[in-house]
Parts: structure tokens; sequence; C-alpha cells
């Protein structure tokens, strides 16, 4: 036994290990509370940044940062669920650089772990990525990645996205706080997608109003179709972020499309092309009267759309009227769909373009009907008060012809009857001219063009692609266009029968100096001992009104024929 002093030293450091280990526990706990408090300040503060953004795209990328901040995470991303419900459109990452996401490539589109996600939306949580079954790699060029917190985002009662969590700093697991935390961040996130989407909404329908109001404007200013017409293209095209616009309506007598304008890249290429009224995207939506949106426009026309992708068909018209045309937008390759919110001002902005026409018509026929009124008004005073005094001096000339002696003063005074009745024949033919009301004197060149296209489609084994430009059935006299449709039908036939082509082109264009024809097509060319009787009559054609024809066929490599003749003055 140790001594009494020993034995109260000994009493003496037992209370003091207790009270150290006391401290220590508590200083833990204190140190616990101080990280739950300021993590829950921490995430206090995320919720309220990601609250404050209105504008959607930033209000993603707040939510990104915000999360790999709360759980320490090294890479964060927000995959945004299509339309399909199965698959991402969207993708917004952080801590990867731009030139290591240009290394890999495109965007996960939700395969794998991410698609697990997308199938089970319920917070998930692995250890190591790779050990789970839905998981089978990284593409080249990938960050190595192992532990993994996925949590769901819902907006409403829907799925808007996922939050994707990887590699915890430290080698640390993610921890069930680590859960909690970023589930209460994904509620305050998908309340300000909501806020953000509204938000957008609100924006976007003041922009349809704006537009509304400013071709409301030019409608009651008078202004003239194609200006109206232009302006709803462009704003149309502008809001919805679409890089083409096409406005086609239907041509007279031809049961085809004509596109009347067309703004964007490519725009010169469609501008006068005949489509036609019953295929294709325009063509479905003439027939059917309703909109039709394809993913993917490039797939029905490559040549046409190529690098394009998303567009929208809207009919123009109103409910008894019938259709009056289509209004086509055209998205860049990559873009989003268009959604039944886009489409419905759409419509209503189609139905602007109906007014248009409408309105455009009628005061076509009001012109018309005042020009009408004014001719037989001149008619009349030209038939009661000009031919009736003419008539009067030519008598009185008469009569007094016959009291002139001198030979030279007689022959003039008859001469000047003789005059006044040839102008008094003139007049006649004038005031005939005024009354008579011209119906339609045949189809145009249009049409007739449109015609031998259709006609020649059987024997080509296709349909050859038609485009005109310019004033084609005003200024192109009956003659010239006569010779415009020979030369045609020559150039389709020779087609027929050599070429072995599987494409054809025809583009008839003009201006105030001339009036060009091109065929072209994609065949076997032109043999050097090949049969030129055709051709020459072409050129014949050409030179009796001055112009020319130029033939192009490389070996192998299809022809090209451009027939072109002066425009005559108006």
């Amino acid at each position: 036994m140790g001594s009494p002093e020993e034995a109260g030293e000994a009493r003496i450091r037992l209370p003091q290990l207790r009270l150290d280990e006391l401290l220590e526990e508590l200083q833990a706990r204190l140190d616990a509370a101080r990280g739950t408090r300021d993590r829950v300040h921490s995430l206090l503060e995320a919720v309220l940044s990601v609250g404050r953004e209105l504008d959607l795209e930033q209000a993603l990328h707040s939510i990104v940062e915000a999360a790999a901040v709360l759980v320490d995470a090294e890479y964060a991303a927000l995959g945004v669920i299509g339309p399909d419900g199965r698959r991402l459109s969207g993708f917004h990452t952080v801590g990867v650089s731009e030139e290591r996401i240009a290394q890999i490539g495109h965007y996960p589109e939700g395969h794998g772990i991410l698609g697990e996600l997308i199938r089970h939306p319920e917070p998930l949580r692995l250890a190591r990525i790779s050990e789970h079954p839905a998981s089978y790699g990284f593409p080249p060029n990938h960050p190595p990645m192992n532990t993994f917190l996925g949590v769901p985002i819902r907006v409403r009662d829907q799925i808007f996205g996922n939050l994707y969590l990887t590699e915890k700093r430290g080698g640390a697991q993610f921890d069930d706080e680590d859960v909690s935390v970023t589930s209460t961040l994904a509620v305050a996130a998908g309340v300000a997608i909501d806020n953000a989407r509204l938000y957008e909404e609100s924006r976007l329908r003041e922009r349809w109003l704006r537009a509304t109001a400013e071709i409301t404007h030019r409608l009651m200013s008078g202004s003239e179709q194609g200006e109206v017409l232009g302006l709803i293209a462009d704003r149309a095209r502008e809001i919805t972020g679409a890089a083409l616009a096409v406005v086609a309506m239907p041509m007279r007598d031809t049961g085809s499309l004509g596109v009347e304008l067309a703004i964007g890249p490519g725009a010169e290429t469609l501008r006068g092309l005949v489509l036609p009224a019953d295929a294709g995207l325009i063509g479905e939506a003439f027939s059917t009267a309703a909109p039709v949106t394809t993913a993917d426009v490039s797939a029905s026309d490559p040549p046409r759309f190529a690098g394009l992708g998303p567009a929208a068909a809207v009919p123009v018209g109103t409910g008894d009227g019938g259709v009056r045309g289509v209004v086509l937008l055209v998205r860049e390759a990559g873009r989003t769909v268009f959604t039944h919110k886009e489409i419905e001002p759409l419509l209503g902005f189609a139905a602007q373009a109906a007014v248009a026409m409408e309105l455009a018509e009628r005061r076509q026929d009001a012109e018309e009907v005042a020009v009408l009124k004014d001719r037989d008004r001149i008619a009349r005073d030209l038939h009661d008060l000009a031919i009736q005094r003419l008539f009067a001096t030519g008598m009185t000339l008469q009569s007094a012809g016959r009291f002139i002696e001198h030979p030279e003063a007689s022959e003039r005074v008859v001469r000047a009857v003789d005059d006044l009745d040839e102008t008094i024949k003139i007049i006649r033919s004038t005031i005939f001219g005024l009354r008579s009301r011209e119906g339609a004197a045949g189809a145009g060149l249009r049409a007739r063009v449109v015609r031998v296209a259709g006609e020649a489609a059987p024997v080509l084994g296709f349909a050859p692609s038609v485009r005109m430009e310019g004033l084609v059935d005003t200024r192109v006299p009956r003659e010239i266009a006569d010779h415009v449709i020979a030369v045609l039908s020559e150039a389709l036939t020779n087609i027929a029968r050599h070429a072995h082509a599987d494409r054809a082109d025809i583009a008839l264009t003009t201006d105030p100096h001339r009036i060009r024809l091109t065929v072209s097509d994609n065949g076997v060319g032109i043999p050097a001992d090949g049969r030129r009787s055709g051709l020459r009559n072409m050129a014949e054609r050409a030179h009796q009104l001055g112009g020319e024809l130029e033939l192009t066929s490389p070996p192998g490599q299809g022809t090209t024929l451009v027939w072109q003749v002066p425009t005559p003055p108006e």
C-alpha cells in the first residue's frame, strides 16, 4: 500500500482526467454544432442566391455551383431532361474546363448512371461509380470519378432534371447529411426554376404583344402585303430564336406552293421555289391546316436545309377563309424542338398574316373597282362630249368646203375632215378598250413552267425542282414566254432521253435587263459526238430575240443550260 500522500494525489488526478475527457467531448460537440450551423448558413445563402436569379440559364448555373460548394464536390452538373422524358436535352457543368469538354465531345444524353437517375428519380449515393450495374465506363479524355451523389429536381409535379455530384474532396464519401443538404437545395432549385420559367414566359408574351401591335399598326396604315408578311416572318424568327423563316403561298391554277419570301441563311436559294402542296413539312401544314413540327428538317430535304434542325410549319388562314399560305421557322441543328407553348403564339401571328393578305386583296379589289369606274367615266365623257363635238366640227367643215373655191384650200379642208374621221375611230377604239374588262387571258408564264415540269416528271422518273424569281407573269411578253416554254420542254426532254440523271433543277428569273432560264441536271453530261439539233434550235430562238445560249457540261458532272434574252422595254 502506498503512503497517504500518494493516495491523495491519485484522487486528485482521477477527476482531472474525467474533466479533460468531458471538455474534449464538449469541444467536439461544439465543433459539430458550429459545422452544422455553418452548413445551414451556407445552405440558406445558396437558397437565397439561387432564388434571386430570373434568367433560367443563369439560375441553372447558380444551382450547380451552390451544390458543389455545399457538399465539397470537385465536379458537379445539372442535366435537363428533354420533352421525351428519357434523355437529357441540356447539361450545365462545374469543375471541368472548356478545353476538357471539347476533348470529351458531345454532352451526355442520359445513359449509364445518369440514365438510372432519370428512370428512377430518387436520391442515389455510390461509393464507386464503376461498381454499379448501370455503369459502363467514361468516354475518352473524361476525368476519373469514383464517388457519386445524384438528386432529382422537381418543378411542381414534373421532374425537370437531376443534380450530379462526384469526387468529394479529401477522398471522403458522400454521407446522409450530404444527401439531405442536396435534396433541400433541389427543392429550392425547383422553385427558382419555376419562377425563372414564369418570368421568361411573361417576357416572351410581352414580346409577342409588342410585335402584334407593330403588325396591327402596319396593317391599319395601309402597308403592302409583302412588307407586312416580311415583318411577320422577321419578328417570328427573332422571338422564337429561329435561324430561317420562310413564307409560302398557293399558286393559282397549279396546285403548288410558291415561296414568296425567305429570311436567314440560304434564303436566296429558297425564294421563288415551287413546292408540292401535299408533301414535305410546308405541304403537310398546308393540306392539313394544322401546325407541323419536326426535330430535324434536314432529314426531309438535306440540300436545302443543311446545318439546320428543329422546324415548325404553321398554316396561315382563318377558320372560314381556308389556308392562304404557310410560315416555316427553322432553328440551327442541336437547338431545342418547338414546343406547344411556342406554337400557340405562332398561330396568332399566322392569323395576323391572314388578315394582312385579306386586307391587301380587298384594297386591290377596291383600287380595281375605282380604276374601272374611272375608265367608265372617261369613256362616257369621250363618247358623249369629245366624239359629238368632233363629229359636229367635221360636218361643219364639210359644209364649209362647198363654198371654198381655191383648190388647195378645199383640199386641206377635205384632209382635215378625213383626219377628224380617223381621230373619231381612234377614240372609239380607246373607249372600247377602257370599257372592256379583261379576264384571265390564259395562264401566266409561272403556271406554264410549273405545268411543263409536272408533265415531264413521269418521263424523267422524278419531279424536277422549280424556282422562279422576279415579275415572271408581268415582265415577260407572250412571245418570249412561248420561247421560254419551248426551250424548257426541249431541255427536259433531252435530260429524260440522254442524261441518266436523278435530279434536275429549273430556275427562271427576270429583272429589268435580262430574262434567264437555267436548267441543270446531275447526269452523265453531253457526249462529244452527241446530236445537237435541239441545242441549235434553242440557240436560234435566243439569237432571234437578241440573246444567247450557254452550255456547260464537264464529263460525268451533269449539264447546265443557260438561255437568256434581253427584257423588252416597258
